[in-house]
């Protein structure tokens, strides 16, 4: 076979191959970036999965294993809080990696990431209620 001709399945020319139009969709539009760039995103969006997953067995533990520690009510406030932060963190992550493709893709500046005042926030009400707790705690 020739240079100039390709296989099937190959584009032809030398062209890169091209996404599906649903992604092009997606990504909107633009280059496709370094792939160590990419995959560097994924790590960093399996990272706040890896975050929303423990506040998620924080919450769980916090109402099945704090019975004896916790009255109804605090337990109750910190599980729903931390079963909270998890969910916005995932969501977020799922949007966190998005932009950043995008971005790439387009090569403008990297978006804020807004999850980090999420969590730091969330973290920061989490803990005043457990100060709370032990400041008001019989004992």
């Amino acid at each position: 076979m020739k240079a100039s001709q390709s296989s099937p399945g190959q584009p032809a020319g030398g062209d890169r191959p091209r996404r599906h139009r649903v992604t092009d969709r997606v990504l909107g539009g633009g280059e496709e970036p370094d792939p160590r760039f990419t995959l560097a995103n994924e790590r960093t969006f399996l990272a706040w999965i890896r975050t929303a997953l423990a506040l998620l067995a924080g919450g769980i533990a916090v109402e099945a294993f704090t019975t004896e520690v916790f009255s109804p009510e605090i337990r109750k406030t910190v599980a729903v809080l931390l079963l909270l932060l998890a969910m916005f963190i995932a969501g977020g992550a799922c949007f966190r990696w998005l932009n950043v493709e995008r971005a790439m893709r387009n090569k403008t500046p990297l978006p804020l990431p807004l999850i980090i005042p999420v969590l730091a926030l969330g973290g920061a009400v989490v803990s005043a209620v457990f100060i709370v707790f032990v400041l008001l705690r019989d004992g």
